[in-house]
């Protein structure tokens, strides 16, 4: 199958872990693209690679990739973690690449458990997550429990989805909350892609309020980097909650905070106060 295609087996072997059965090839590269729910090239990134590749004359560490047949498109080879190698090959002309085969298609779904080489930041984590969790939705009834690993964490996806629809969205100053409100939910991707979509509306529909208090607290010439930080804690419901009581839901959470931001009025802020708050920077976007 791998030889009609064009390509050719270099080796075939037992990983050392699990002793499954891999292939080492060398493929045609038009055959060769990224899983389309990964982090977009760094150019910067795929040009270093370009030119240790030239400097060296070898090409010495093959990408993972997974078969996927179709039946509305030709074959093609998925790599899950080699984009900016397979963007570097490119730009220097190759013909081929060099990949070990998975022969399983779950392997490409499963490389954000597996990429822990490079920590994303986490913008990039949680459009990988989104990404990835629209093409699972297309596959099969499975729910989002089954890949909790791929997903690594319920706020990530809702994050996911705010990211797209707002690229420069501070999404850092949500995610503690988020972790604890926002779980895994039951139902097939078919069915709760539409709730996470919501979800991601209802906080930038919360989002879009609390930039409005910080507009009022710039106005009144309190500057801080930390402003929204400041007021996201303000009208967090989970910051002082007892760990006793039963926690909130992601709905409750954030009912809570829309009647808590109403409620914030900037006219009541003092320097003080913000200096009182200090805190941490937000998480890196």
């Amino acid at each position: 199958m791998l030889q009609d295609d064009g390509g050719e087996v270099l080796a075939v072997y037992r990983e050392p872990y699990g002793g499954h059965w891999l292939v080492l090839a060398g493929l045609p590269l038009e055959l060769v693209e990224p899983t389309p729910y990964q982090r977009n090239v760094s150019a910067t990134h795929a040009k270093k690679l370009e030119t240790v590749i030239s400097k060296m004359g070898r090409f010495l560490d093959p990408i993972i990739v997974v078969r996927m047949s179709k039946a509305d498109h030709p074959v093609r080879y998925w790599t899950p973690n080699g984009n900016h190698r397979l963007t570097a090959m490119r730009e220097l002309g190759a013909k081929s690449i060099v990949a070990i085969v998975v022969p399983e298609p779950t392997a490409a779904y499963q490389i954000l458990a597996m990429n822990t080489e490079k920590a994303h930041n986490l913008r990039e984590r949680a459009l990988e997550v989104g990404r990835l969790y629209r093409e699972l939705a297309r596959l099969d009834s499975a729910t989002e429990k089954s890949y909790a690993l791929e997903f690594e964490e319920a706020a990530l996806i809702t994050l996911g989805f705010c990211y797209e629809e707002r690229p420069r969205f501070t999404g850092g100053v949500y995610h503690p909350m988020l972790k604890k409100v926002d779980a895994f939910l039951a139902q097939s991707l078919r069915e709760t892609i539409d709730v996470r979509r919501q979800r991601a509306q209802t906080l930038l529909e919360l989002d879009d309020l609390i930039i409005q208090r910080v507009e009022a607290l710039v106005a009144r010439g309190l500057t801080s980097p930390y402003l929204k930080n400041f007021v996201v804690a303000r009208v967090n419901p989970i910051r002082f909650r007892s760990k006793t009581v039963a926690p909130l839901s992601f709905d409750e959470a954030m009912e809570r905070m829309a009647k808590a931001v109403h409620k914030f009025n900037p006219d009541t802020i003092k320097s003080d106060d913000l200096a009182k708050a200090g805190g941490p920077p937000p998480e890196a976007e």
